[in-house]
């Protein structure tokens, strides 16, 4: 199975509190910069009293787009902790805002990196974090007599069924990693003496969330 890439498929907030200092971390999934800006500014205007509202965000599979900012506070005690603990997560495609309200009591350097970067932490918990994977679609037309050994093998394998229907034949179409596609169709043949026919479909992109599969666009 290939290795999946987490994204953030459902944003959410988080607050934890360090010597009467609020931090509340809003996060949001982003896909460009654009929007990554657009929800910075509206967080913003949505917490305008606070007394800071430093932001990160990580864009792409591969984290090819990462930015943070201080917004006032000293320079690496907010902005980059924060970018830390998300690219540590490894979820990618997200942005957060962290809203501090100053609670009278200096944090020093130290206080103020590991009270971003918990509550960055903090918020994802309070996040729905999906898994992306690549997947090859394949059709499968067999007998009543075939169904069972093809759902055996889909489930030894862990490939995501997108559809079943029984009719005078059983249609099946279902998820096979790239790598395993080969040995896939080599033990269907051998579980169904070569009696299902199958059509091999261009790969998707697809996410696991709860058990549940879907196609990403």
């Amino acid at each position: 199975m290939d290795s999946p890439i987490l994204f953030l498929k459902e944003g959410g907030q988080g607050e934890i509190v360090e010597k009467r200092s609020r931090f509340l971390a809003t996060l949001c999934p982003v896909t460009t910069e654009e929007e990554a800006q657009a929800f910075i500014e509206q967080t913003k205007k949505r917490y305008w009293d606070a007394r800071h509202n430093c932001s990160a965000y990580v864009i792409g599979d591969n984290a090819e787009m990462t930015r943070c900012s201080d917004d006032g506070e000293p320079p690496h005690t907010a902005g980059r902790p924060m970018l830390d603990a998300l690219l540590a997560s490894g979820v990618r495609n997200v942005c957060v805002v962290v809203t501090r309200y100053f609670g009278g009591i200096l944090l020093g350097t130290g206080g103020l990196v590991r009270a971003y970067r918990d509550a960055v932490n903090e918020g994802l918990s309070h996040c729905t974090v999906a898994e992306k994977r690549t997947g090859i679609p394949v059709d499968l037309t067999t007998d009543y007599t075939g169904i069972g050994k093809i759902l055996f093998l889909a489930g030894a394998g862990s490939y995501p069924i997108l559809n079943t229907e029984y009719a005078e034949a059983v249609f099946v179409s279902l998820l096979v990693p790239p790598g395993e596609l080969s040995s896939f169709i080599e033990a269907l043949k051998d579980a169904t003496a070569g009696k299902a026919e199958y059509t091999v479909k261009d790969p998707v992109s697809y996410a696991m969330c709860d058990g549940r599969c879907e196609i990403l666009s």
